[in-house]
């Protein structure tokens, strides 16, 4: 029965990369007609319906209760600097080389653990970690006449979401409906205030897109959770490189940009680093 539950856990997983995947493909399209905030606001206004809905189901006033009202705010704040720096990528970069650069953000949230968290981090991890951001330097070549400073766009975007993670679990005494209601109703709020900036009105088609978007952020972070429920993260943790795999097909599918060798062997490197960490922080917690 357990090992059904972690099959199905881990199918659950692939499913929700491979719906990110998609999504991103489609908000990289949106990307080349309509500014990235007003993409962003629309995901979060069907969003923060959707938390409501779950809010209301518990009841509001035991939702919204938390001792970390600012940390809530600043982490929700956070995610949508992150997510509108990560969509921007999207439209000066190949899929398949944002996502490889973005897989470093493991390597990050072990050095800020270590920095911010004062967590206990070996000799080995951290030569992972130095290892995984070479990949990164691999990837987006600096000093060669290929390299673009746009590249460093989702390096700042990864270091913007290992932050997001350590101060996720810096609330981790908060229960998650709380933390996924602050996350979608501050993130709705600040992107309402760029509403007015540049806005270009969808067509019926393109409204349907973004809203499709929408769903399917939702739906795969759903999945996520479902996931999560049925197998341990630590199990989980691998198959989240899938979708590397998954963006490479859709960036080739929809754009027709196919992963240089560079980008190919410095994404090893990095996804190799970061399933080492993985394996020592498994050894160090003596699971298998």
């Amino acid at each position: 029965m357990e090992d059904n539950a972690v099959r199905r856990g881990i199918i659950l997983a692939i499913l929700a990369m491979a719906g990110f995947a998609v999504m991103d493909g489609f908000g990289k399209h949106l990307t080349g007609s309509y500014p990235v905030h007003q993409i962003l606001w629309i995901r979060y206004a069907v969003f923060s319906g959707f938390v409501l809905a779950i809010a209301y189901r518990q009841g509001i006033s035991r939702t919204i209760v938390t001792p970390n009202l600012r940390l809530q705010i600043v982490r929700s704040l956070l995610l949508v600097v992150e997510s509108t720096t990560f969509i921007t990528s999207f439209k000066f970069l190949p899929l398949a080389d944002t996502h490889a650069i973005a897989a470093s953000a493991p390597l990050m949230v072990t050095a800020l653990a270590a920095l911010l968290l004062h967590e206990t981090v070996g000799p080995r991890r951290w030569g992972a970690t130095l290892i995984g951001f070479v990949g990164v330097l691999v990837i987006i070549r600096p000093g060669l006449t290929v390299f673009q400073p746009i590249s460093l766009l989702p390096v700042f975007a990864a270091a913007l979401f290992a932050i997001y993670q350590i101060l996720t679990r810096r609330l981790s005494g908060d229960s998650a409906n709380t933390t996924l209601f602050y996350t979608g109703i501050i993130g709705f709020v600040a992107l309402s205030f760029t509403v007015p900036f540049g806005w270009v009105w969808p067509t019926p088609a393109d409204w349907l897109l973004l809203i499709l978007v929408a769903i399917l952020g939702i739906a795969s972070h759903w999945l996520l959770i479902l996931a999560l429920r049925a197998a341990p993260a630590s199990v989980l943790q691998p198959y989240s490189y899938t979708l590397v795999v998954f963006a490479s097909f859709v960036g080739f599918v929809g754009f027709g940009d196919i992963p240089d060798a560079a980008t190919i062997f410095g994404g090893l490197i990095v996804i190799g680093s970061g399933l080492y960490i993985l394996h020592r922080e498994n050894l160090r917690r003596g699971t298998r």
